[in-house]
């Protein structure tokens, strides 16, 4: 008769997760933008997009999708209600007409030149809460360890 005991692995604490603890951090960072984002009537998500197309100038939706870390039907839900609110616009790529290209209008400008400050803004709270180089710090090193993580 075969034993089916397991052996028991050790697992970390879940305070000692890295995953709780990036989500945990992402919800103190977002629970300072939020407000501020529902005041302007934007998702986060709707958010993303408008600043990763503000950043490219004109980005197809593959790369926006990448930018963004949006799944392509979350994003085409979203570009569609964008073009919809004349915030983006559409066009063919000259080079690749099966490709759409993405840009914002004169509206989704408005909304950055709205919207950006505020951000700033909160930037600087926080920025005085950690301290400017802790939080440089922390930017580097977590830009570090996504390049490094990713290579493997």
């Amino acid at each position: 008769m075969k034993n089916n005991t397991r052996k028991s692995v050790p697992i970390r604490s879940f305070d000692q997760s890295l995953p709780m603890q990036l989500l945990k951090a992402r919800e103190v960072a977002m629970s300072r933008f939020r407000p501020m984002l529902r005041k302007h009537q934007l998702t986060e998500q709707r958010w993303r997009v408008i600043r990763a197309i503000h950043e490219q100038g004109h980005i197809d939706a593959s790369e926006l999708a990448q930018k963004s870390f949006l799944l392509s039907p979350s994003l085409t839900r979203i570009l569609k209600y964008l073009e919809n609110e004349d915030i983006v616009k559409r066009e063919g790529d000259v080079k690749d007409l099966r490709r759409s290209v993405f840009s914002l209008t004169k509206k989704g400008k408005q909304i950055i030149a709205k919207v950006a400050p505020e951000t700033e803004s909160i930037y600087k709270r926080i920025e005085h809460i950690f301290g400017r180089e802790e939080f440089d710090e922390i930017l580097s090193l977590l830009e570090d360890f996504s390049k490094k993580i990713s290579k493997t």
